[in-house]
């Protein structure tokens, strides 16, 4: 007999149709199975046969032949085990093969046949709504597929329990959405003594969505300041919550509930291109996407490899990123806040008061000379974070905290958003000339400082928008001279 069952392949974010085709017929007992599955897949012929056997089913004494169509497309992952499992059980007529119709199956199976959680249960969530089928998973994951509304999600955590529910001896188990909002404990910018300028720059950063680059001795602060930033963002809205669910969801994440504030994600200077940009022979989301709607934080910036940096050029300015494999090329979101903190020399001590610095010209040159120019000319923001004595941090004043500078970057978010449907960093071209509405006196300086500073087009662009923000974040219609003068005084070079 012949039985099929639907399911899903994960092929970036997208969940791709599956039909596991499962024929048992007469002759010599054997096991094929074909549509170019991965090695999880082929491993599934030992947990399926053992599931089998320990949940009391029987497992055919005949010619097996599964397929995974459409055959061209490459398969992966251990979530085929319970499709497989099913089209036996439908094949041999344990299983009515009337009650898979309008449903599609996933889940990994245990050596017992109890059912575990697969990655990507979010995106195989928006597969099944596509399809208008219903959905049965392992229960933890059948809690995150909930997430999505308008899908009928059921769990299960037995193949015994899902056996009984498609041959009507147990009710389904209908799994509700769930989305409990995280409490994360706010981190507080009074916790950092002084730095009032690179407190500024953060919530310039954070208003207007502006890549931001901190230079300063050990100890002076930066990543301090860098994890704070996250907690001044607005939170996302459904939409992007969704979005950003649907990324950390492929990436294998368990999720108990929406991502609803903004991601951080600070890898390592060691990580791979691949683990930066996403990669994979299917390719999967990198850090750069993982911190979509939200802060990528590199510390050390020149200690990561140039390959790596470089890649980064693109997604600052397009908010995507391709990679392209020989059997796919696959575009991911990457719309992210770049934050990067690095030490001025190799020794960390350039032009600290107290401490010398043992680096030659040579070698302080070869160091921040590691960061391209293009890729430093994409930088919003650059600001000096200098180290403070411990008597100048005892006398240093608290400053505000981050609730009270998270209201003024929400009012001008808002203004943003009312004006032109965006944040500031995000404007180009026509949109960028109509919304910055420049006072004469701003102009001049503003054509001043260009020629002077032998500005780029690109930087001149980013000067606009910094001080379209800064007048923002004060209320003001137009942009004066006074938020040009600030805009540049983050303009330091290396």
């Amino acid at each position: 007999m012949l039985a099929q069952v639907r399911s899903y392949t994960l092929f970036g974010l997208d969940a791709v149709p599956v039909t596991v085709e499962v024929d048992v017929s007469p002759g010599l007992p054997s096991y094929a199975l074909v549509g170019l599955p991965d090695k999880a897949v082929e491993e599934s012929r030992e947990r399926v046969r053992a599931a089998l056997k320990n949940s009391g089913f029987p497992y055919p004494q005949a010619r097996v032949v599964v397929n995974l169509a459409p055959a061209e497309l490459r398969k992966e992952g251990s979530h085929f085990d319970l499709p497989i499992a099913l089209g036996l059980l439908a094949a041999q007529g344990v299983v009515p093969l009337e009650a898979l119709a309008g449903l599609a199956v996933a889940g990994e199976l245990g050596l017992d046949g109890a059912l575990r959680p697969v990655p990507g249960a979010v995106n195989l969530a928006l597969g099944a709504l596509g399809e208008g089928k219903k959905l049965l998973l392992p229960l933890e994951s059948a809690k995150e597929a909930a997430l999505v509304e308008g899908v009928e999600v059921y769990g299960a955590e037995s193949l015994l329990q899902a056996v009984a529910y498609l041959r009507g001896e147990e009710e389904p188990r209908r799994v509700e959405p769930d989305d409990p909002v995280a409490a994360l404990e706010a981190l507080d910018l009074r916790d950092v003594k002084g730095q009032a300028k690179a407190k500024r720059a953060l919530e310039i950063a954070a208003a207007g969505y502006h890549h931001l680059l901190m230079v300063g001795s050990p100890g002076s602060g930066k990543t301090m300041l860098a994890r704070r930033l996250p907690f001044l963002l607005p939170p996302l809205s459904q939409e992007a919550a969704l979005e950003v669910s649907r990324i950390h969801s492929a990436a294998g994440q368990i999720l108990k509930g929406l991502v609803r504030t903004p991601p951080f994600r600070a890898p390592h200077h060691t990580v791979s291109y691949a683990g930066l940009i996403g990669g994979g022979a299917i390719p999967k989301p990198g850090e750069v996407s993982l911190a979509h709607r939200g802060v990528l934080f590199l510390d050390e910036f020149p200690e990561f490899s140039r390959d790596a940096l470089e890649a980064l050029r693109q997604p600052l300015e397009d908010g995507v990123v391709t990679v392209s494999r020989a059997r796919a090329s696959l575009t991911f979101p990457a719309r992210f806040l770049l934050v990067a903190a690095m030490n001025p020399c190799p020794c960390g001590w350039y032009g600290d008061p107290e401490r010398a610095c043992t680096c030659t010209p040579a070698s302080r040159q070869r160091y921040v000379g590691k960061i391209s120019g293009p890729l430093l000319d994409r930088f919003d923001l650059v600001v000096e974070v200098p180290r403070l004595t411990p008597a100048e941090l005892a006398r240093a004043p608290e400053g505000e905290g981050t609730e009270a500078v998270r209201e003024r970057v929400l009012r001008a978010r808002e203004r943003m958003l009312a004006r032109q449907g965006r944040p500031n960093g995000e404007l180009a071209g026509k949109a960028l000339r109509e919304h910055v509405r420049l006072t004469s006196g701003a102009e001049n300086l503003l054509q001043a400082a260009a020629k002077r500073m032998l500005l780029s087009a690109r930087s001149y662009d980013r000067l606009l928008r910094v001080a379209r923000t800064i007048a923002d974040l004060q209320g003001a219609e137009s942009v004066e001279e006074n938020h040009v003068a600030e805009a540049l005084a983050y303009r330091k070079t290396l």
